[in-house]
């Protein structure tokens, strides 16, 4: 039932809508007029306001045809640069870009996915369960748009969110993660001069950073230090160095351990070099940038994915990642989001491709699970 060449021509016209983070407003009035031609009722939360941006998120309602438990369907607006004046090329049912710039599979591939589905149900009048569609703004630069959305505006305690690669695997595990601020406190003084009147922030932060196990920790948690900035000239004793870096696990307490030792190797570092003026002093500043994601294998959620997916032939396989999504955000608010695939590849890059037929795979998957929870199979 799914029209290929629709979801085809739909993919193409939305990638080649400019939508950079905190830019998705004429992505999201394209959507707005398609939705809203196929009878659903469409608002937006204030997400805008709060994230500096040009649009927020686009919340639309199905009422369904049946009495069910409403269902939640999801994607962002945004993508990753270098995505303006996007030229999409399709050949041998694969969609690239010319190589100056990304795909925007990511996430466009979900929009068009979507908008698909609840076409196919409403021309064909199936039956299908009280639908809630979350669009979000500004995924690509910390989820922003699912820790600003206004969760009064949906009743559903769970859907599908389609931001990932596998068409038959949905990601059920996903670690929580925490955001980590050093800002060391030295001295300035003239390097060639007078170097042993300064306290070298530079020098701590190596200290501190040598001391550090970075990368896998285990199967469960990872940590990073990603930038480092500070020093003024190189006949300066750099007197202040900021350094950020993050820690994530699928183990909230190995979460802890990991962003203390991290924290605590940095005020060590420091006190080995204290002088008289009690520098250098580190200031550390721990911010929870998601929540973890555990969607027990006996959740709705995915009891209703798998049926639908034996429907169709296909052996869904439960997903652990090591990356963070608008699903973890809406975990965190009692909210289950199983994130399924949509066949994008290499994403964030000038190579990023998508075949047609994982596109409509996808959507088949989608449709399946609407039809299998508006029937009550589940």
């Amino acid at each position: 039932m799914i029209n290929s060449q629709r979801l085809a021509q739909r993919f193409q016209a939305l990638v080649e809508i400019d939508s950079l983070s905190r830019e998705e407003r004429n992505v999201a009035i394209e959507i707005e007029k398609t939705l809203t031609a196929m009878g659903a009722t469409v608002c937006y939360d204030t997400a805008g306001e709060q994230v500096n941006g040009n649009c927020s998120n686009l919340v639309a309602r199905f009422k369904g045809t049946v009495d069910a438990e409403p269902i939640f369907l999801s994607g962002h607006m945004d993508t990753v640069g270098p995505g303006k004046g996007i030229k999409v090329q399709f050949e041998d049912g694969i969609f690239k870009s010319d190589g100056t710039t990304i795909l925007g599979s990511d996430d466009k591939s979900a929009l068009a996915i979507i908008l698909e589905v609840m076409d196919v149900i409403l021309e064909n009048k199936i039956d299908y369960p009280p639908v809630e569609i979350v669009f979000t703004v500004c995924e690509e630069i910390g989820l922003l748009g699912a820790k600003y959305f206004d969760y009064s505006l949906m009743d559903s305690k769970f859907g599908y969110i389609l931001d990932s690669t596998d068409t038959h695997g949905i990601v059920t595990k996903a670690p929580a993660a925490n955001k980590i601020i050093i800002k060391i406190y030295g001295k300035g003084a003239h390097a060639g001069a007078e170097p042993e009147n300064g306290v070298n922030a530079i020098l701590v932060a190596s200290r501190a950073i040598s001391k550090l196990r970075l990368g896998r920790i285990d199967e469960e948690s990872t940590c990073n230090i990603g930038t480092i900035k500070g020093g003024v000239a190189t006949n300066i004793v750099p007197a202040f160095v900021e350094v950020h870096g993050e820690a994530r696990s699928h183990d909230v307490e190995k979460l802890k351990v990991v962003t203390d030792g991290i924290v605590s190797s940095f005020q060590t570092a420091a006190d080995e070099f204290k002088d008289a003026s009690d520098l250098p002093r580190v200031e550390a500043i721990v911010e929870n940038d998601f929540p973890h994601t555990n969607i027990p294998e006996d959740h709705m959620a995915i009891v209703l994915a798998r049926k639908a997916a034996d429907n169709l032939g296909i052996a869904l396989e439960s997903k652990t990642i090591g990356g963070g999504a608008d699903a973890n955000i809406f975990f965190g608010k009692g909210i289950v989001a199983g994130v399924l695939g949509t066949g994008m590849t290499d994403v964030h890059t000038l190579n990023e491709s998508i075949a047609l037929a994982d596109m409509e795979n996808s959507a088949k998957l989608v449709l399946e699970i609407l039809k299998v929870h508006a029937a009550g199979e589940i």
